[in-house]
């Protein structure tokens, strides 16, 4: 199927919820339109910048390509950019710190924001939070706005011993994280104006979460209480959302197996190289005759272990987390989808139950249509709330892999132009040497 969004598909030959007519009414009810709120990019991700070409020993290099990956990027219109927003709302994660106490060592990170909201009482704020502030943030967004997509967070355990979560590395991969999370949320119409943002941002302490726990392990038990009832007639764009998120999710899968994969080879291979060009300056140290052009092959072998050092870093760091972002935004789209449909269970359950009460329509007329009504508006907020997001996300989606494969095909350009800037320079080394040698003869 079509990765685009799923809009004004075939029907399934069901009758759609919203043509359902209340049994105790005397008119049917009208469908009620929906309106699909045009998705609003936000979060663009800059551009990746031009890069330095010169080898490690400061040789410059000639691309023999007529323009740079880096410099097409820079041309690149997405079609997904901002329409003329403006935004009012700007926050940043970064400068992570280090805390030891005798109960407990965690990381911080200072979390600033920059607004022009009425609903701030200052323009600038600078606070710290650590990874389960994060955490408190995301379950009190999920709890008051259960229609929406809440954007992952990074996970929060790791294998010990095979990931140390305090190195240098995974606080800076878990800080790029958190801040693109928090700037998913304040780019969002209507997240970014929930209280609880704002208590996050503004809030020197955050002392909310006491109780927390148990009231969601409540609001779960009452939340799934439908969880037994089949739908009737789910509506087919969400089928069909949730077969391409499937399929998505499978592709993600596979793409991360092969790339990790293909980082442990790289490795591998990089280990090879730092052992084989030694053996040319060991060699050129007894060879007087070959001394230059074999130095020149150990000094070659050198730069291109440094190129494919900082490809494979470049595959861990950037490409390895967009996956696993994605993957993560899979399942939580699957929640919402879950809601929705428990919240449509909820209603063609009432809406039965009062069909079978109808001959008790003098004694609860009163009653029931209300109560119905009430649970039909619950669906088509739901609906048009998650397609809004649906909209939203594939939008950021095609944004973020056009960037993220565009900055893969740029590192690897770079990669072979470096190594092929490498060997050219051992060629005139070679070529001197046959005058002299032909010379002696």
């Amino acid at each position: 199927m079509s990765a685009g969004t799923p809009k004004s598909l075939a029907s399934s030959g069901q009758k759609p919820i919203q043509d359902i007519c209340h049994p105790l009414g005397a008119e049917e009810v009208a469908p009620a339109g929906l309106r699909t709120p045009s998705p609003d990019v936000g979060n663009a991700t800059s551009s990746i910048g031009e890069k330095d070409l010169s080898l490690p020993n400061g040789t410059p290099v000639e691309t023999s390509s007529p323009a740079s990956s880096s410099s097409l990027l820079n041309r690149l219109q997405l079609d997904d950019d901002l329409d003329g927003e403006t935004r009012d709302l700007f926050v940043t994660v970064d400068d992570p710190k280090k805390h030891v106490s005798t109960m407990e060592t965690y990381i911080t990170y200072r979390v600033a924001t920059k607004t022009t909201r009425v609903e701030f009482d200052l323009p600038e704020y600078s606070v710290r939070r650590r990874y389960q502030d994060f955490d408190w943030l995301r379950t009190k967004l999920e709890d008051s706005q259960p229609t929406h997509l809440i954007p992952p967070l990074p996970q929060k355990f790791v294998m010990k011993g095979v990931v140390d979560r305090f190195s240098e590395e995974f606080v800076a991969t878990r800080r790029k994280a958190l801040d693109k999370f928090l700037k998913r949320v304040a780019d969002h119409p209507v997240l970014s104006f929930n209280e609880h943002l704002n208590t996050f941002l503004s809030a020197k302490d955050l002392n909310k979460r006491q109780g927390l726990a148990l009231l969601t392990k409540m609001g779960e038990s009452v939340k799934y209480v439908t969880g037994g009832y089949k739908l009737r007639a789910r509506p087919m764009e969400f089928t069909a959302m949730a077969e391409y998120l499937d399929m998505f999710s499978q592709k993600l899968g596979t793409m991360d197996r092969i790339a990790q994969r293909i980082i442990k080879e790289q490795s591998e291979y990089l280990v090879e190289l730092r052992e084989y060009g030694p053996v040319y300056s060991t060699w050129a140290a007894v060879e007087a005759e070959l001394h230059e052009p074999l130095e020149g092959v150990a000094g070659c072998v050198a730069n291109c272990s440094s190129a494919l050092d900082e490809l494979t870093e470049d595959m861990s760091e950037d490409f390895l987390p967009v996956l696993r972002e994605y993957a993560l935004y899979v399942e939580a789209m699957k929640a919402v989808l879950k809601k929705r449909d428990n919240v449509q269970a909820e209603y063609e359950a009432k809406l039965e139950a009062a069909a079978f009460r109808k001959e008790e329509r003098a004694t609860s007329v009163q009653q029931v249509p209300t109560d119905v009504e009430r649970c039909q508006d619950r669906v088509e907020c739901f609906n048009a709330d998650l397609k809004a997001d649906w909209d939203r996300w594939q939008s950021n989606k095609r944004q973020d892999f056009r960037h993220l494969l565009t900055g893969v095909a740029d590192h690897n350009i770079q990669y072979y132009e470096k190594c092929l800037a490498a060997w050219e320079s051992v060629i005139p080394l070679l070529h001197d040497k046959q005058p002299q040698e032909a010379e002696t003869d």
